[in-house]
């Protein structure tokens, strides 16, 4: 499956869906989805969301995106979840120790 990201904005949440292969491919726009809409936007975002329910691959490369996210959430007083990861996904983020550093749901 060709990856895929997409993004929806709701008054101060952003959350960025990724389909199909989340590795260093999807870096570059992946980190520009959330830049792009945090510059294009005058009220601040508190909450971001990473829904993972259609992810099939995640790679370590994924997972610092994911970190990079998540310290750019801190700087903001934001707050991240992941979100309804298939059960092989759920399993290498918790073999990561993400469960203790991010919300899963």
């Amino acid at each position: 499956m060709v990856p895929s990201i997409s993004v929806a904005r709701t008054n101060h949440s952003l959350t960025i869906s990724v389909k199909g292969k989340f590795s260093f491919e999807s870096h570059h726009l992946f980190r520009k989805t959330y830049h792009n809409e945090d510059a294009q936007t005058q009220s601040k975002i508190t909450h971001f969301s990473v829904d993972l329910s259609e992810t099939n691959y995640i790679d370590s490369s994924a997972l610092g995106m994911l970190l990079l996210l998540r310290e750019e959430a801190l700087a903001k007083d934001a707050t991240i979840a992941l979100l309804h990861p298939q059960p092989e996904i759920r399993k290498i983020l918790e073999t990561a120790n993400f469960h203790k550093i991010f919300e899963i749901v």
